[in-house]
């Protein structure tokens, strides 16, 4: 039990110590908790959207919007936020000096991703609450599968980001990836076009990428249904596809 203590002890130390910058880093809060609320607010904010569509099942576009502000919650975490800090440290050489002390890189790396996916939670959490409370959009109502959905899909996020911080040897690279993936992301989550209004044959391609699936299964658990297998599966592979690439190709130094 000894061994435990002494080994856990600097691990705290590193997660305590993150969280400290981590809330310093106005531009992380604003992505992941304040940008997927602000877009909810202007987009309810318009009387069309908060009109019955037919072309939608019979919900709202503000309804609709919802899922696809919790994804945005993610994609500002995994894809922006956390990969150029990672490859700052890198980049500076933290993670190089790390490795001679009892701190491992990995706890760093660790420490990262707990406190962006606590901090995607709690982003997709506040777009729940404030669809709620600001435009009556009703909460999931099949809790269990939204809550094993929105599981596979922070861990899609940050697994992608971990990738990206695996082959970036540069902030501004770091940077540049995000920037080109972050794109196609939201196009995917629904944020031009809601993936249950795309046509048939697009939603159908857009529902074989992790965010694309991800919005599906949100909106289905959010009618009431059971997310599809086939989607839960599409965001399976996709975690443990990222995952092994970011383990394998990551680099400490």
């Amino acid at each position: 039990m000894s061994t435990a203590v002494v080994t856990n002890a600097p691990n705290k130390a590193v997660l305590k110590a993150e969280f400290t910058l981590f809330r310093r880093e106005a531009g992380s809060l604003i992505g992941i908790l304040l940008f997927p609320i602000a877009l909810l607010v202007i987009l309810g904010s318009i009387p069309s959207f908060r009109e019955v569509d037919s072309g939608l099942g019979g919900i709202r576009l503000v309804d609709a919007y919802v899922p696809v502000t919790v994804l945005l919650a993610m994609i500002a975490g995994g894809i922006q936020s956390m990969p150029p800090i990672i490859t700052g440290y890198r980049e500076r050489g933290v993670l190089r000096r790390m490795s001679t002390t009892p701190v491992r890189p990995s706890a760093l790396l660790s420490a990262q991703m707990a406190i962006h996916g606590a901090a995607i939670v709690l982003g997709a959490a506040l777009c729940l609450a404030v669809g709620r409370i600001a435009f009556d959009v009703a909460l999931p109502r099949q809790l269990p599968g939204y809550l094993v959905a929105l599981a596979l899909s922070v861990v899609v996020a940050l697994a992608l980001g971990a990738l990206i911080a695996s082959r970036a040897r540069t902030t501004k690279i770091s940077n540049a990836i995000g920037t080109v993936v972050f794109f196609p992301a939201m196009f995917c989550a629904g944020v031009w076009v809601p993936v249950q209004a795309m046509p048939d044959a697009l939603a159908h391609i857009v529902e074989l990428t992790p965010f694309g699936a991800a919005a599906q299964a949100l909106n289905q658990a959010t009618a009431g249904d059971r997310p599809g297998w086939s989607h839960l599966v599409v965001l399976a592979v996709w975690a443990v596809g990222l995952s092994g690439a970011a383990a394998r190709w990551f680099r400490w130094e």
